[in-house]
């Protein structure tokens, strides 16, 4: 997040910002219909949430995440001036990487509808450095994120199940009887919600307060501290984490024993440790261990209730699936285009009677023409190559162009389904038919578990 290929999935991409602002006039969502509640279908790619979001009446696509503090947009540079972003002042902004801060606008008084729900003086932050464009890592287009201005006015209940969201306002939601449900209290730092949880490192449980972060596809993030007994294991490796605000995020990827909240435990998860440098910013806030993010949130339905800081936790049908990671060392990104020949086949009628004989009364037959014509194919390209894995050894580069994948076009996949090979069980066999500076070279790797 597409989730049928790719539920077993932890994916490095990540959307992490980190900051906040103070004393701006803000709006409130209300829901436009009699019965205060609505249904909201969204897309789960790599683990993410993907809601259809109407800014000023234009039609865009943002992720759905509960990191941010405020709206941000980019990606707009082709619809700028039917957003109409206007009263619009330069402010800097900071989030994960190891990068710079960068420039923003703040906008205010801008109409932002998500399905029914309606905010008609909402402030946005527009970010119109190109750099800052995820929509090739997810493979559709993406313009921007939203998290706690939605979540603070209304009860958001998320059912990644069914790719359903449904929300209600606060004064007409009850909570319904619920068996085999958690329902925990909510911790705000920042206007963003913390969780309370145990890690089992080496046996021993510890506790752990976690920032609760749909908009991050791995399973968890754990910041070290070896007074706390939080620290890598024996087996991890180095890896490219995902890509922040402020840059890309490195670290080490690695599993813990268990995982648990509450009544709900779930063993040997995927952790990440993310590297010092990149995390600076995020851990201002002293009390935080880490990161709960969306391939452990998925597997739940989860309700948020803002306003009295609390979550409901369910178990969804993802909660047994086993946690997986890329094996293969390379990360793709759905950049640029490519032509392709591709077979276009016509059909003709034509009456027997004109070709063979007359008998046959008018009797009609199908002919085939085969011809080509050129089309315009996405290109998945190779921008990160983990040191020492499968795929480096094999020769792969950074710049390859991924042509087939076991026998498989890939302008016949989808971005995710491509990255779902490199997710399979190990000994897997995987074969690639590769584009390098105009050259088709082939290869072959075998994925390894590095734990």
């Amino acid at each position: 997040m597409f989730f049928g290929l790719m539920k077993n999935i932890v994916f490095s991409f990540l959307l992490l910002f980190s900051f906040s602002f103070f004393g701006f006039s803000q709006g409130t969502f209300v829901i436009q219909n009699k019965r205060k509640s609505d249904k909201i279908q969204f897309k789960l790619i790599n683990n993410l949430i993907i809601i259809p979001v109407k800014i000023n009446g234009v039609e865009l696509s943002f992720i759905l995440d509960t990191g941010v503090s405020k709206p941000i947009l980019f990606n707009i540079f082709n619809i700028n001036e039917t957003l109409k972003i206007n009263n619009a002042e330069k402010i800097v902004i900071r989030g994960l990487g190891e990068g710079e801060a960068v420039e923003a606008l703040r906008s205010r008084n801008n109409a932002i509808e998500i399905g029914e729900a309606l905010n008609i003086n909402q402030d946005l932050f527009v970010v119109y450095n190109s750099k800052l464009n995820f929509a090739p890592r997810l493979g559709v287009p993406i313009h921007g994120i939203i998290g706690y201005d939605f979540f603070k006015d209304l009860v958001v209940e998320i059912n990644y199940s069914s790719k359903i969201i449904k929300i209600h306002e606060n004064e007409t939601y009850t909570y319904k009887k619920c068996k085999n449900c958690e329902t925990l209290p909510l911790y705000f730092y920042n206007k963003k919600p913390y969780i309370n949880a145990h890690v089992t490192i080496d046996k021993e449980e510890i506790p752990v307060k976690l920032l609760i972060d749909s908009g991050g596809s791995d399973s968890i993030w754990l910041f070290e501290d070896i007074s706390l007994g939080i620290h890598t294991n024996d087996k991890y490796f180095e890896d490219f984490l995902g890509h922040g605000l402020s840059g890309s995020v490195y670290g080490k990827r690695s599993k813990v024993d268990a995982f648990s909240i509450n009544g709900f435990t779930l063993k040997n998860p995927n952790v990440a440790f993310p590297d010092a440098t990149s995390i600076s910013f995020a851990k201002n806030h002293k009390d935080r261990n880490g990161s709960l993010a969306g391939d452990i949130l998925k597997r739940f339905r989860v309700v948020f209730n803002y306003k009295k800081s609390l979550i409901q936790l369910k178990k969804s049908k993802y909660f047994k699936d086993p946690f997986s990671y890329n094996k293969s060392g390379i990360e793709l990104e759905q950049n640029g285009i490519r032509l392709v020949r591709e077979k276009e086949n016509k059909i003709r009628s034509a009456g027997i009677a004109e070709a063979s004989s007359k008998d046959n009364g008018g009797v009609k037959r199908i002919v085939f023409d085969a011809n080509y014509k050129l089309s315009v194919k996405p290109a998945f390209t190779i921008i990160e190559l983990r040191k020492d894995s499968p795929a480096e050894k094999a020769g792969l580069q950074f710049g390859d162009i991924i042509l087939k994948i076991n026998g498989k076009e890939t302008y016949d996949l989808s971005l995710q389904q491509i990255t779902q090979f490199f997710y399979e069980k190990n000994g897997k066999n995987i074969r690639l038919k590769i584009d390098r500076s105009g050259q088709v070279l082939d290869f072959q790797f075998v994925l390894e578990s590095l734990f």
